[in-house]
């Protein structure tokens, strides 16, 4: 019995098995989807560790599938769960859960890409962005077909302070597969440094918590997961508009085992390219031989920077897209140069 005057913790009832409601279901993991089930709870547990103390928090799931993680969050004892799951073939099973605690879960079935996370949350949970995070978490593991598209899209919501960084500076905790994970975590001269390393560290604190083998999932995928957690920094390392970053980005690695000019000159027409790439590089301070994943973060500061005010004097330069330009040339059916023939090395 509780002591008077504390509230007890909540657990849940006793229940069928995660095992148990995928027989009972009769559910399978569709491989087009890239679902994997994780059933062992004491794995759930720790992922969900890895978001901090949920006590009385407001917590969205993405993608709970069968239930595992969510078991491991509601025993967390938070406020409120958030369930947003598209296969409705587990709504069934997540009722079962909901109906174990009452008043404690929402289920919504729809796309997380597509869901309007604005609305998600009480308005009293929000905070300013230079406060501590609020008390909200997205808690995730995620499919390997949305994963990337997905943490591209929420950070951009950084960026912007919107989608469910309206509230503050929520934190994510999400699985990735293991290459995915090494591509957001990868410090300069690393061998996985990307275009994922640059937009995720500019704009978030990103920590690569623990591998989970591939074994631990059913199907087992054939590759290990990570669990990745993210908090949103209070200044971004790059204080630039997030579609131009991301341009700069992208073009850096677009040839990423050649010069880091290679890259950088598809910023420009080729009318002026090599003009105007020796001009940015120069004013930027970048030597031109680097290659891509040896940029540092303040190589890229400059970049970014400097083509920014090359894009004020030129207005017409930022909606230049280099791969728009070959296709227009293939059309045309104009002589190809070495760099026009060339194929990008650029991550999906």
């Amino acid at each position: 019995m509780a002591a008077r005057g504390r509230v007890a913790a909540f657990n849940l009832p006793p229940l069928p098995t995660v095992g148990e409601i995928i027989k009972l279901f009769r559910l399978q993991a569709q491989k087009q989807l890239s679902q994997n089930f994780l059933l062992d709870l004491r794995l759930t547990d720790k992922i969900v560790r890895q978001a901090g103390k949920l006590k009385n928090a407001h917590v969205c799931e993405v993608g709970p599938g069968p239930g595992g993680i969510t078991r491991s969050i509601l025993n967390a004892d938070v406020e409120q769960l958030l369930l947003v799951e598209k296969d409705p073939r587990f709504i069934p099973g997540l009722q079962m859960l909901s109906e174990a605690a009452p008043g404690k879960v929402r289920i919504v079935h729809g796309d997380i890409l597509t869901f309007k996370m604005e609305k998600a949350f009480p308005k009293h949970l929000k905070k300013n962005w230079e406060d501590e995070p609020p008390n909200i978490h997205i808690i995730g593991n995620l499919p390997f077909s949305v994963s990337t598209p997905l943490i591209i899209k929420w950070l951009e919501n950084v960026s912007k302070k919107n989608g469910p960084f309206i509230y503050g500076r929520t934190q994510m905790t999400l699985t990735f597969q293991k290459e995915v994970a090494e591509r957001l975590t990868a410090n300069t001269g690393g061998k996985q440094r990307s275009r994922l390393s640059i937009m995720s560290q500019h704009l978030c604190t990103v920590e690569n918590r623990f591998v989970i083998p591939g074994q631990a999932f059913v199907p087992k995928p054939e590759v290990d997961v990570a669990v990745v957690h993210f908090t949103p920094l209070v200044q971004p390392k790059i204080q630039q508009p997030f579609e131009l970053v991301e341009k700069v980005v992208r073009s850096a690695f677009q040839f990423r085992r050649k010069h880091c000019f290679r890259g950088i000159e598809t910023l420009f027409p080729e009318s002026e390219r090599l003009k105007k790439t020796e001009e940015l590089m120069m004013a930027a301070d970048v030597d031109p031989t680097l290659r891509p994943f040896q940029l540092s973060m303040s190589h890229f500061r400059n970049l970014c920077n400097t083509y920014r005010k090359m894009c004020e004097e030129d207005p017409s330069l930022f909606a230049y897209d280099y791969r728009e330009e070959l296709k227009q040339k293939k059309r045309q059916h104009l002589p190809k140069s070495t760099s026009q023939t060339e194929q990008t090395e650029e991550e999906n």
